[in-house]
């Protein structure tokens, strides 16, 4: 079996550059990183994973706290972490916290057992629990997707990545009623969701741009989920005088909606027209095709993991919130012809970048 030492022969350098390349400990010439990368190739050298942690009191792995089961929009963003986790030489542990404040908890603490180096998680309605395990713990975390308060200054008690939301929702808003709708629902997501909270703001940011009246019949509760944004969208059906046009909250209520209009014999658009927030790989294959709000899932997880990592390599820097923008992907479900055309939020939007000052 190939040894360190044998690396560094072939390669024509000491053990030490051999070690700065595999665990990334300092810069190195690029000619000369590629003549160690050609010599681990060549000689089949497998690095001691277990001894260098024992020795670096570091295991080059990250836990990864997401609801990948239950939420299919935080697949996308597992394959960004685990691409740039993969790109810099880290490992992935992965918990499903399924939503739930009690088992977010035991799996950030499971994942911590397993003495990961950072964490990247997606919070749940209620972190308390979560934030204090972290905080009296000092794990580095970055949180994803879900942002939790500031502290009582205003800046960010953790590194945050996130897209943008209240903008696009209401660009939703304002497109269908550039079309003449006056009754528009929308679908929210769970309570206590910073997604949630920000998706309803752009509603009715929008409506107020458009000069529409907000009315808090028209606002339901789909609870993130499909059979949740069925009963809610059911609800909406059954008012006095309906809305004329739905905005859904992710891609998982975009389901539920649609089957509750499907078991009502409604049409899309001719009966109601339907735009959502979360574009998915079958939107283009409905029909009608579903006009949407497309999030950088894989690069929201792609940032995560660089954000954490640089929270690694320097644990005193200000923490920060960024935000990706999302890209708005017209069809038509919203009753228009199939043409790009990109509404524009009647507000921008806080900063990409929130520094502690």
């Amino acid at each position: 079996m190939a040894t360190m030492a044998d690396v560094a022969r072939s390669a024509g350098v000491s053990v030490a550059t051999v070690s700065h390349v595999l665990n990334g400990t300092r810069p190195v010439l690029p000619h000369t990183r590629q003549a160690v990368l050609d010599a681990v190739e060549e000689l089949g050298y497998t690095p001691n994973t277990l001894a260098r942690s024992l020795v670096t009191s570091r295991t080059r792995s990250i836990g990864l706290a997401v609801s990948t089961i239950s939420n299919p929009y935080f697949t996308e963003i597992l394959q960004g972490v685990e691409a740039g986790a993969l790109e810099h030489g880290y490992s992935l542990l992965i918990a499903d916290p399924h939503d739930d404040p009690g088992h977010e908890r035991r799996a950030v603490r499971l994942l911590h057992e397993r003495r990961v180096d950072g964490m990247i998680v997606a919070p749940s309605a209620d972190p308390r629990g979560l934030l204090a395990y972290l905080g009296r713990h000092a794990v580095p975390t970055v949180f994803l997707d879900r942002l939790v308060d500031a502290a009582a200054d205003g800046a960010p008690r953790f590194d945050q990545v996130c897209a943008e939301s209240a903008g696009p929702t209401a660009g939703l808003v304002t497109h269908l009623a550039g079309l003449g709708h006056r009754r528009i629902g929308l679908v929210a997501g769970r309570p206590g969701l910073s997604t949630t909270r920000e998706r309803i703001t752009g509603y009715r940011h929008g409506l107020a741009a458009a000069g529409l009246p907000y009315d808090e019949r028209l606002l339901v509760h789909g609870d993130s989920e499909s059979a949740g944004a069925e009963q809610a969208t059911a609800a909406l059906l059954s008012l006095a005088v309906p809305p004329t046009a739905l905005v859904t909250a992710n891609d998982a209520m975009t389901l539920g909606a649609l089957r509750a209009l499907r078991d009502r014999g409604l049409s899309v658009p001719g009966d109601i027209a339907l735009c959502c927030f979360d574009d998915f790989p079958w939107a283009d294959l409905f029909s009608p095709r579903l006009t949407a709000v497309a999030q950088p899932g894989r690069e929201l997880g792609a940032r995560a993991v660089r954000m954490l990592l640089e929270r690694l390599a320097a644990p005193d820097r200000p923490a920060r919130t960024v935000r990706l923008p999302c890209t708005f992907v017209h069809r038509t479900s919203c009753g228009c012809p199939d043409q790009p055309t990109r509404p524009e939020p009647p507000r921008k939007e806080p900063s990409h970048d929130r520094r502690r000052r």
